[in-house]
This record gives structure tokens, sequence and C-alpha cells, in this order.
């Protein structure tokens, strides 16, 4: 059987180069088609002279190599009915995206031009450092850029035909995916460092030159040190944005902001305290900072309203274990050291608690695909991975027993937020917040929760996702030709996401929309993000629609077949007489 299947792959790359020989060298259709066929098994100079590199990843693979790796596969499936579905789906097995590796350096621009189409205007970029809180996955990160862009389509109805998803390889320092046969990078250690910045400014140059201006590029699972260094370097460059930092952010303040309504109690008037201090947290207590300024509260006073927790206890002034980095100084406190969030928590008593390290995951957008079925059923077969976002490591559990009976005899309606993915991860489960609050909680997570009922009252978790946001933002970007995304856009998303929380999901205890209703969501969002877009000063794109709803109904993406038969009209009569 393998030698069988050997001698397919041998004969189906004779056949196809044959093809290419016979057409012209600049048809970058039929180069796409050989690269998804014939896969890895390209040397690199066939890449080069097929205009194909950069269409796989890096690592070439022997044709014993890709029967190997098809094979062991194979064998773990346990049905023969298994077996053949497998066999089938081999024809278009490929994650389809584009692979710059940082050996390209000087030639990003060359790489881009062999992507097939030639009018991007969204692109998520990772080099896939930090993903899943599996961390360092190289390569393997792919699936993150695709399933991003897929629920650009799905959500916001984003022209797939429009979107690109990059992997920028410049190694990995995961000692064990090096060593995997079936790895598909390039086998060295990160590069770092000022070579690894002249390989983003170049990725982000060539983007421009080859796309334009207004192409959107999203940032997504860099490693901590890269993330705010890349975001604040861009973003006021480029059309730019971390979902990590900003999108996190932008759904847990729209959370909290709902909350609000139940509470009774304003914005500035609350104190948070956070269990974690990476991207997402840091993100999030940005973007507070930001809306409680707008509440009229200088930023020293806002400043003291937020405090947040690392893996060595309390960020303070001076914190004798150290670990205070740059992003984490401006939330640093003029107080003694305190070790543990249950601690600080007792003398802080604050009105919410936060943790997050992640707000998606696979289930989360299985269930989202599957409640919208009906009218994307292509969008079925989205390719997801595990998505966590950035902050401190996770610590399951870690809003304990007494730390969650102290926030009910601190408040009338705590606000818990535990925001970590996936479900094992999470610091408390749903049931644990509503009984040791004895139902009187604001809970929202970041994995999806079933009902819970306490004392015959049913309560709906709800699931802080930032599917809410992103899709949305990109698609303003798009329609309206906003080159520079401010923090006011995620703010205004923010606020508009917790405006179309009903009395009826607040009186079942969800602070976001039920996601059934997303894709709705995200269309009322991008028109109100075209309103404020345009009020700035931010859109580009001119004469302004006067008629916003349907302009961004009619370019949105949809799977309702089209006819394939053109328009067809008779003439008069007396014409077609000879």
């Amino acid at each position: 059987m393998i030698a069988r299947i050997g001698n397919l792959v041998s004969c189906y790359k004779k056949q196809l180069l044959q093809v290419y020989l016979r057409v012209h060298s600049d048809t970058l259709e039929i180069n796409y088609l050989i690269g998804m066929a014939v896969d890895m098994g390209f040397s690199l100079i066939e890449r080069q002279l097929l205009g194909i590199h950069g269409l796989l990843p890096p690592r070439m693979l022997s044709q014993e190599n890709q029967v190997y790796a098809v094979m062991q596969n194979f064998y773990r499936l346990d049905n023969d009915l298994d077996r053949y579905s497998y066999m089938m789906s081999l024809q278009d097995r490929n994650e389809k995206g584009l692979y710059i590796s940082i050996n390209d350096k000087g030639h990003v621009f060359d790489i881009l031009c062999n992507w097939p189409a030639k009018d991007v205007k969204a692109i998520v970029v990772t080099d896939g450092e930090r993903i899943l809180g599996l961390g360092d996955l190289g390569c393997f990160g792919m699936g993150i850029p695709v399933g991003k862009l897929s629920l650009y389509t799905a959500l916001a109805g984003v022209q797939p035909g429009l979107c690109l998803p990059i992997m920028l390889d410049v190694g990995t320092n995961n000692d064990k995916i090096l060593t995997d046969p079936l790895y598909i990078g390039l086998r060295q250690k990160r590069k770092r460092g000022q070579v690894y910045d002249e390989f983003i400014d170049e990725f982000m140059s060539a983007v421009v030159k080859r796309y334009g201006r207004d192409t959107l590029v999203q940032f997504e699972d860099f490693g901590n040190h890269n993330a705010f260094k890349l975001l604040d370097k861009y973003r006021d460059r480029y059309c730019a944005f971390n979902d990590d930092i900003q999108g996190t952010a932008t759904a847990a303040v729209a959370g909290i902001m709902a909350s609000l309504k139940i509470t009774g109690k304003p914005l500035s008037e609350n104190t948070y305290v956070f269990q974690g201090a990476g991207e997402a947290a840091i993100g999030i207590a940005r973007l507070l900072l930001m809306a409680m300024r707008e509440y009229g509260l200088s930023e020293s006073e806002a400043l003291q309203k937020i405090w947040m927790v690392d893996s060595k206890g309390l960020i303070v002034k001076n914190r004798p274990s150290g670990g205070v980095t740059e992003q984490k100084a401006l939330f640093a406190k003029d107080h003694v050291p305190v070790d543990t969030l249950e601690q600080v928590v007792k003398e802080m008593k604050p009105t919410c608690i936060i943790a997050v390290t992640g707000t998606e995951n696979l289930l989360t957008i299985l269930k989202i695909t599957s409640l919208l079925k009906s009218k994307l059923t292509k969008i079925e077969k989205i390719l997801y991975v595990f998505h966590e976002k950035k902050g401190a490591a996770a610590q399951p559990g870690a809003f304990t027993e007494q730390i969650l009976i102290d926030m009910a005899a601190f408040n009338d309606r705590p606000i818990i937020f535990a925001l970590s993915n996936p479900t094992s991860k999470t610091e408390c489960t749903a049931e644990e917040a509503y009984k040791f609050t004895k139902g009187r909680c604001v809970f929202a997570s970041g994995p999806p929760f079933r009902p819970v009922t306490y004392e015959n009252k049913v309560f709906h978790p709800g699931q802080g996702n930032n599917a809410y946001i992103f899709p949305a933002v990109a698609l303003a970007t798009i329609l309206c030709d906003i080159r520079t995304i401010t923090d006011e856009v995620f703010l205004e998303s923010a606020k508009f996401l917790a405006s179309m929380v009903t009395e009826k999901d607040l009186e079942e205890g969800r602070v976001y929309p039920p996601l059934s209703q997303i894709r709705e969501v995200s269309t009322k969002m991008t028109i109100h993000l075209l309103n404020i877009a345009y009020k700035k000063g931010l859109a580009l794109h001119y004469p302004e629609p006067s008629d916003k709803d349907s302009f961004v109904r009619a370019q949105q993406y949809s799977t309702e077949y089209l006819s394939c038969v053109p328009e067809i009209y008779e003439w008069p009569q007396f014409c077609s007489r000879i």
C-alpha cells in the first residue's frame, strides 16, 4: 500500500509539472494548484522557479516522509469508515496560507507576490511563539490565522477572497517540536533582536507595497515581549491591531459595562483586581483606564481603582521579587508587597475580580458554527485549534471558595470574570461562582458553561469571547477605509456590545448577547463603527454612504449559491427579421 501511494504521488507530480509547462509562467492560479497538490515535496529551487515559494512551509519533505506522515495518521483511526473519510480528505487537507521564513529576509515582497489573490484587504499574521497556553508551536501555529480569518467571514461576512493568513517562521524554542520528524517549520532556535526587528519591518513594508496602505494587519499570538512592542511601533504607521491585547480587552470591558446595569454602580466607582498581568490583562486594564477617564476621572484617580496580581504577588513599586516589566509598571502601586490573590482580595475589597489567559477555544468556535449552520454551511469546516489569550499562566481554581465568599461579603452583587481557557484552567466554574456567592454574583467565563440552577433560579453564564469584537472591527476597517485603528474604536465597540445586552439577557444572568445572534451583532456593530469613523474623521472612503445599513449588508459574504445563468432578454421581433 505504501509503495502504491508513493507511485501515485510521483505520477501526479510529473503530470502537474507538465501542465505547468504548457501554460504561461505568470498564471498564478496554476502555480497555486501545483503547490497545493504536490505539497512539501518541491525542492527550494523548484519552489522559486515555479513561483510557489512561501505558499508552503519552509521544510522540504521527501516522498517517503509524506507517505510516512499519511500512514501514521491513517493507522491512528479505529475503523474503516474513518479511514475512508481521511483518505478522501487528503485532496484538500492543507491549511491554505502563506509561509514566510526568516531565511527569506530580503525577499518578503517576492513571496507576497506568489499569493494568487491580488486584492488582499485583511491579513492575520503570527510567529507562533505563544499559542494555546501551550507556548511556542512555531510553524504549527498556522491554524491560528486560518481560523481567525474564517471567523472574519463566518461572523461578520468579510469576503474570504480578501483575506490572507500568514505564518512568519523565525524558528522555535520548543525542543520537543524541533526533534519531531513531522515538524513542518525551520529546525532552528528563534531569531531575536535586530535581525527579527528588521524582518518584521520588511514584512510590514512589503504588505503596503504589495496590497496598499489600507490593508489591515492583525497581529496574533506573538510572545509578550514582542506583542506590545510591535503594537506600539506600528499602530500609528500602519492599519494594524493586536487582538490578544485589544480584542480581548474590548470583550471584557463590554461585559463589565453590561454588568453595571445589574449592580447599579457607575464604572468609575468600582475597584478592579486582576489575576494575571500578561497581554490580555494589561489590555483590559488599559481600556478600563480609558473608559474611566471618559467618565471624568483623572488618570491617577483611575489607576487607583485597578490592582494587578501576577505570579509574584501584588504588583507594587520596587517589589523585592522583581518582575515588574515596563507594561506592568503603569499599574504598580506604592504599597507593601502582598503575596497571594486571597490576601489582596481581603485587603482591597474589590467589586470586580478578573482573571484571563484566554477568551476562545475550539468548543466555542464549534458552537458558533453549529448555531450558524443553516446559513453558513461551508464555514462548518473551520479548523480551529484551542486559542488562548496571553496573560499570566492560568491558575486553575485561583478563585477559591474563600475568595468567592469574601466577594459576596463585600458586595451585594459581586462581579466575577473567570476568563481563562480551557475549562480545565478556569479560575472557577459557573456552579462554584453561583454557589459560594449564594446566587448573587454577576458571572462571565472564557469557556462555555451550561446553565446553572441555584435555589430554583436558572442562570445562563455569560461568555466573554472576543469573537464578538474583531470580525466587526475588521469589516468596518475594510469598508470605510480606516487607516489607523485607534483605542477609541475599541472603546466604542465595547460600549456598543454592552448596549446590545437586553433586559431579558440580564434577567437570565447574561452579560453578552447569545452566541446565536453573533452574526447580527457583528453586522450592527460594523454599522455603528462606520458612523463613529466618519464622525471622528477616521474613514477615508468617500462619498460617505447615506444608508450605512444597506451599504454594509450589501458588502457581506453570503454562502447562498448564485445563479450561473446570465440575464436573458428578447429583441423586438422586427429587428431579427432578414
